[in-house]
């Protein structure tokens, strides 16, 4: 029996008839990475503008890790939290001072990690700040986006997420983003045990929230005895220019959540670190996860996270979205109402009025030989792997400029 399609077309028709459509991708398939490029089942190659969601900061295949992913999956993948690994401990020991944490509680996805700060902090609440059995309340932010379980799409402002899908999830507040007052009027609830945001909101449309806001996070955070949960999934990791967004003004969360470039994007890993008093306060049988702190994660992660210091990829990151977002700045099309974003982790704004479509835009971009995915049907994400080279960036600026000028062509040939 044939397992493997033979051609891009052939690839998207077994997806369209055996599989679920709770995704709308491009109509491009892909069947090998390396570092920055992505290629075709024909052997066309692309630009890679979107790393899987920041998954891929190290870059497709990165040769180190998947190294360790082989020389580990050799030996063993799996045992279970029943019995202890060898692995285990070390990547506890390793990935703590990295960040400077008492303890880490590894697991899977990065909507595993929100679910697992969320019952912490509960609990937290329950056994140190004292709030009533089953009262405790966590306020999050419109516009946040951390998953699709049922507790995330409960704190979701994204119809697309949240509507059809309840009941939902009792206990959470929402306030607006970058709105320190709203924030210190939420937090005088005596019930709240936690606020929980992402430093730049990446599914939203890369907002970047005011100079000091996370400080003011932090110091209100404090006052009201409320933990702050940093959704770092996919700011951190050098992805903003910085090993952590939050580094960029010295604020340290009482819970950081990781994910996606943790394992490089060889397989789901997620983390959540927080020190003694509230990682301690869940004790054996209360959570867990069959996969979550693998032989196999430990070994991919601690060497991802090695690449991301060895190859100084935060200032790479840095450098290089100065690059990008000056070169889309001098793009002077009236359908280009904002230029946004740090490091790389960036995005433009389409004004539909003005006659484009960031839709038709991404498809012309792939046309040319570079991908990216709109979101929120005006906003295109530009977010390369953090590998990329000088003469890359200006390789994509070419591509990007000249799908624009193709784009600003269909559009006076309609006007």
């Amino acid at each position: 029996m044939q397992y493997h399609s033979t051609n891009s077309q052939a690839a998207m028709d077994l997806e369209e008839h055996h599989g679920s459509h709770n995704y709308h991708p491009l109509p491009v398939v892909l069947a090998k990475g390396e570092g920055i490029y992505m290629f075709s089942p024909e052997g066309e190659r692309y630009i890679d503008f979107l790393s899987a969601y920041s998954a891929v900061n190290q870059g497709h295949c990165h040769p180190r890790i998947i190294k360790a992913l082989v020389d580990q999956a050799s030996k063993l993948t799996l045992t279970s939290r029943a019995f202890h690994s060898d692995n285990l401990g070390v990547y506890c020991k390793y990935i703590t001072e990295y960040f400077g944490y008492q303890r880490v509680l590894p697991m899977n996805t990065g909507v595993e990690g929100g679910e697992t700060a969320l019952k912490l902090a509960r609990r937290w609440g329950y056994l140190h700040k004292g709030i009533p059995d089953g009262q405790a309340r966590v306020v999050f932010v419109s516009g946040n986006f951390w998953g699709r379980t049922l507790a995330a799409i409960s704190a979701s402002t994204d119809p697309d997420c949240h509507d059809g899908f309840g009941p939902y999830m009792p206990g959470f507040d929402i306030i607006p983003y970058n709105d320190l007052p709203a924030l210190e009027k939420a937090l005088q609830n005596p019930n709240v045990c936690a606020f929980m945001v992402e430093p730049i909101q990446g599914e939203a449309g890369v907002f970047v929230p005011d100079d000091g806001y996370l400080k003011g996070v932090r110091e209100l955070c404090t006052k009201n005895k409320v933990l702050f949960i940093a959704d770092e999934i996919q700011t951190g990791l050098c992805r903003t220019g910085k090993m952590l967004c939050c580094d960029h003004e010295g604020v340290r969360p009482d819970l950081l959540i990781l994910g996606k470039a943790l394992s490089g994007g060889v397989l789901p890993v997620s983390a959540v670190l927080a020190d003694d008093e509230v990682i301690l306060g869940i004790k054996p049988g209360e959570h867990g996860s069959t996969y979550g702190g693998n032989p196999l994660a430990c070994a991919v992660a601690i060497e991802s996270l090695q690449v991301l210091k060895d190859e100084k990829l935060d200032e790479n990151a840095a450098k290089m979205g100065e690059i990008l977002r000056s070169g889309l700045r001098k793009m002077n099309y009236k359908w280009i109402s904002e230029v946004r974003g740090k490091g790389l982790l960036n995005a433009i704004v389409i004004d539909h009025d003005a006659g484009a479509n960031a839709w038709d835009i991404c498809v012309t971009l792939k046309n040319n030989g570079l991908l990216a995915k709109p979101t929120h049907d005006n906003i295109i994400r530009f977010a390369p792997p953090l590998v990329i080279t000088e003469q890359q960036m200006n390789d994509a600026l070419a591509i990007i400029e000249k799908s624009f000028a193709q784009v600003e062509e269909s559009r006076m040939a309609r006007s």
